[in-house]
C-alpha cells in the first residue's frame, strides 16, 4: 500500500510518496509562498484537505480529490460580522467517524471551533466553545491564540486544546463543553495559582484509536496522561531528559505507547542534547530514546504538529523539523532515514496509508 506523508511548511505543503517506506518521491509544492499548518486526508472520502494561510488572502480550508493533483478554490471559516475577534489562521482539520460520513472539524486561530456536515462545502462556529464562561482566561502563546487539537470520538464526543487556554470536552456533539484540566500545573503562573480551572498552555493532545479515553499531552512543562478522558490526569514525564516539547502522538493500537520529542525549555526550543524521539511503552513509567540514524548534534525544533504515524504494522512514524529535514521510520522508531532536506520551516507532517 502506499504511503502519503503531507508536510506543511512556511512557503506551502509538500507531498511525499511511497510504496515500500524506503524510497520516497516527492510531489507539490502546493501553494507556493504560503504558508500550510495542516494536511490531512479524509480516510472515508479519500479528499485531501489543507489549512493555507496566505498572508495576503486570508485563511481558508482547500479541499483536493485527486491527491493533490488540483485544488478546489477554498472555503474560508469566518465569524459573526459583529464578533470582536476574526479567523486568521486554520491550524487544525479533523474528519469524524465513519458513521458520519460528510461532518469534520476544524479548529483556528483565533481560537475556536468549525465544523462542517457537508464534506467542507460550507462551515460553521461551534459556537458553544468560546462561549463557556473561562474564555476570559484564554490568551495568546507564544505561537498564538491558537486552537490546534480537535479529537472527534464517534458521534458525541470531541476533545480539543487550545494555546494557551487548555483542554475541553464536550459530550454532546459541541453543545455544551466542559474544561478538562484538573492537576495540569501552569508554571508560567505565579505560586499558589498554578492549577487554574482553565488557561494552560497545552501544547498537543493525542489519543489512542483503540482505547480513546487514553489521552496523552504534551504541556508547556510536563508530559500528561489520562485514563478516563480528561478526569484525572498523572505526570508521566518526569524520566524524560526534559519534559518540555510540542509533539505527542499516541500509538493507534497500543494505548500503553506513546511518543513525545524532548527540547531545551524554556528561551532555546531546540532538540534537547541530541535530536531524538522518545517513547514509552509502559504508560509513561519509563521512557526510552529511538535515535538510530538521526543527528547526534541538532539545534532544529519540531513542533506540535510535526510528528505522525502512518497506522500500519509495524508502524510508519514521521517527524519535520523547523530546519526543514524530515525523518521517517518503517518499524517504529529502530531506525530512521532522512527522506527531505532544506525544505522551508516544517510546520505539521501528517501521514496517510492509501488504499
Amino acid at each position: 500500500m502506499d504511503v502519503m506523508v503531507m508536510v506543511g511548511t512556511a512557503k506551502g505543503l509538500f507531498r511525499f510518496r511511497s510504496r515500500d517506506r524506503r524510497g520516497w518521491r516527492m510531489e507539490g509544492p502546493d501553494f507556493p509562498q504560503t504558508p500550510c499548518y495542516t494536511a490531512v486526508l479524509d480516510p472515508r472520502s479519500g479528499v485531501l484537505l489543507a489549512g493555507v494561510n496566505s498572508e495576503f488572502y486570508g485563511p481558508s480550508i482547500r479541499r483536493s480529490r485527486d491527491f493533490g493533483a488540483t485544488w478546489d478554490a477554498g472555503v474560508v471559516p469566518a465569524y459573526g460580522p459583529d464578533d470582536e475577534e476574526q479567523v486568521t489562521r486554520v491550524w487544525a482539520i479533523a474528519p469524524a467517524g465513519a458513521d458520519e460520513p460528510g461532518t469534520m472539524y476544524a479548529g483556528v486561530e483565533a481560537s475556536g471551533l468549525f465544523r462542517s456536515d457537508d464534506g467542507g462545502d460550507s462551515w460553521s462556529e461551534v459556537q458553544a466553545l468560546r462561549r463557556h464562561p473561562t474564555r476570559e482566561l484564554w490568551g495568546p502563546g507564544y505561537g498564538g491564540k491558537c486552537l490546534h487539537t480537535v479529537l472527534p470520538v464517534g458521534r458525541d464526543t470531541i476533545y480539543t486544546a487550545c494555546s494557551a487556554g487548555g483542554a475541553y470536552r464536550s459530550t454532546d456533539r459541541g453543545e455544551s463543553f466542559s474544561p478538562i484540566n484538573a492537576g495540569i500545573e501552569a508554571r508560567f503562573m505565579p505560586e499558589g495559582q498554578r492549577f487554574p480551572e482553565a488557561g494552560q498552555c497545552v501544547h498537543k493532545l493525542s489519543n489512542c484509536a483503540a482505547e480513546p479515553q487514553r489521552i496523552w499531552m504534551q504541556n508547556h512543562g510536563g508530559v500528561y496522561r489520562t485514563d478516563d478522558g480528561g478526569d484525572t490526569w498523572h505526570e508521566v514525564g518526569r524520566t524524560l531528559p526534559g519534559d518540555f516539547g510540542f509533539p505527542v502522538l499516541a500509538h493507534p493500537s497500543d494505548p500503553d505507547t506513546a511518543y513525545v520529542i524532548p527540547l531545551q525549555a524554556d528561551g532555546q526550543r531546540w532538540a534537547k542534547n541530541a535530536l531524538g524521539v522518545w517513547s514509552t511503552e509502559d504508560a509513561g513509567a519509563t521512557w526510552r530514546p529511538i535515535t538510530e540514524g538521526l543527528p547526534a548534534v541538532s539545534f532544529a525544533s519540531v513542533l506540535r504538529d510535526g510528528l505522525d504515524h502512518d497506522g500500519q504494522d509495524p508502524l510508519g512514524l514521521y517527524f519535520g523539523t523547523t530546519s526543514g529535514s524530515v525523518y521517517a521510520s518503517a518499524d517504529g522508531g529502530r531506525g530512521w532515514q532522512e527522506i527531505a532536506a532544506h525544505l522551508p520551516r516544517i510546520f505539521s507532517v501528517r501521514a496517510a496509508t492509501l488504499a
